[in-house]
């Protein structure tokens, strides 16, 4: 099948993305296009959850027959650790996961490709991470799992969030591994890379997670955030002369780790 829409059949299997909100999530039309371009019976759809339902929904999908994995997103990567049958070390490393999938005995495993997808998207634009000061603003899931693949990509990284005590804390674990090159403050910080990890602009009402007029005019400003494209943050980092990256690019550099992990790869048909 090549065509751009998937036809929904009872042999279709099925994969959802998870998360409280999932209005902004851009996993379904990306990995849907996929699926049809490669000629896969499977499908996508977003799953509202929040973390008082998470359990209920994700054991509900685990049981369904013909649910074959699951993507995460906020704010679950960290939670989702607890309903899993086996955890990867990236995993581990990052303390949350962005899929899981049934394995052939039915066991469900987890594993986090946010980091490995955002640092091929960073060096796709040309911004090699090895050598470089990245300042990380936000320390929950998708900051551990970006903070981990920038370390052991080479970046001297400064890792900063509005809950001192989480960031102290991940550059805590991360140290003994990535010793002399991980550090946390409370920002601002002179970086080549200043990055945005928190849900922070998905909302209009959303504050800056923080002021790029502070940086210096060579800083590349990045957003995770991938709905709206241009975030406020971005918008106001273009307006005082800075590179930007966008956050769609994480997700797109993770599609074919999505494939290999649910065993859907394969050349277009």
């Amino acid at each position: 099948m090549t065509s751009e829409h998937q036809l929904i059949t009872g042999s279709t299997r099925l994969f959802a993305v998870i998360g409280d909100p999932v209005e902004q999530v851009q996993a379904p039309s990306m990995m849907n296009a996929l699926f049809a371009r490669l000629g896969v019976d499977a499908v996508l759809v977003p799953a509202h959850a929040t973390p008082a339902r998470l359990a209920a929904v994700v054991r509900g999908l685990q049981s369904t027959g013909n649910v074959d994995g699951l993507l995460i997103t906020v704010p679950h990567k960290k939670a989702v650790l607890d309903l899993a049958d086996e955890v990867s070390p990236t995993a581990v490393l990052s303390d949350g996961a962005n899929a899981m999938r049934r394995a052939p005995d039915g066991r469900w495993q987890a594993d986090n490709f946010d980091g490995e997808g955002f640092v091929r998207g960073l060096r796709a634009a040309g911004h090699e991470p090895a050598g470089r000061r990245v300042w990380l603003v936000g320390a929950g899931g998708a900051g551990s799992a970006i903070a981990v693949s920038l370390l052991s990509a080479g970046a001297e990284l400064t890792i900063t969030d509005l809950d001192e005590h989480r960031a102290r804390t991940l550059a805590e674990r991360l140290s003994p591994r990535f010793r002399g090159r991980v550090h946390s403050t409370a920002g601002p910080v002179a970086a080549d890379l200043a990055v945005n990890a928190t849900p922070l602009g998905m909302r209009p009402e959303d504050p800056l997670p923080f002021d790029p007029a502070l940086l210096a005019g060579s800083t590349v400003v990045v957003d995770i955030v991938m709905k709206p494209r241009r975030t406020a943050l971005l918008r106001t980092a273009e307006r005082h002369g800075l590179e930007v990256h966008y956050g769609a690019a994480m997700l797109a550099h993770q599609l074919d780790l999505y494939l290999d992990f649910f065993g859907l790869g394969g050349p277009p048909s």
